[in-house]
């Protein structure tokens, strides 16, 4: 069993960031899926979808939750989903490194995905020091 990762995106992020990953990593060692919320969408209806895919996503280890924008729609409909039932973490800021921090460390637990994520997140960043 392996933890599902579930990418909540404003439109056309999640799915380019799933597409870049594959280039970095032809085969992904965990099953991520992006859910990209479209400016014109009902929450609830979004969030009814969102639960389905998180449910499919979770095979008895959680889903990692990975929303691009704290406080934005998608991000809260991930959020919500706890109320659902659906076992999961949320990290926000959402970057490439993240995603692929998380990928690396496949075998790790939920909550320790969540850490790893925030780490691999902040460490992707980098100031020149022109």
């Amino acid at each position: 069993m392996s933890v599902g990762v579930l990418l909540m995106t404003h439109e056309a992020v999640g799915k380019a960031l799933i597409s870049a990953a594959r280039h970095v990593m032809p085969k992904l060692p965990l099953e991520v899926d992006a859910v990209e919320v479209p400016p014109s969408a009902d929450p609830d209806v979004m969030r009814t979808l969102t639960a389905h895919h998180a449910r499919e996503l979770d095979h008895g280890e959680g889903v990692l939750v990975l929303a691009d924008l704290y406080g934005a729609t998608p991000c809260n409909i991930g959020l919500s989903l706890s109320e659902l039932g659906v076992h999961l973490r949320c990290v926000s800021g959402l970057n490439l490194p993240m995603l692929l921090r998380v990928l690396n460390y496949s075998e790790k637990s939920l909550t320790e995905l969540a850490e790893i994520a925030a780490s691999g997140g902040r460490g992707g960043i980098f100031i020149d020091h022109a």
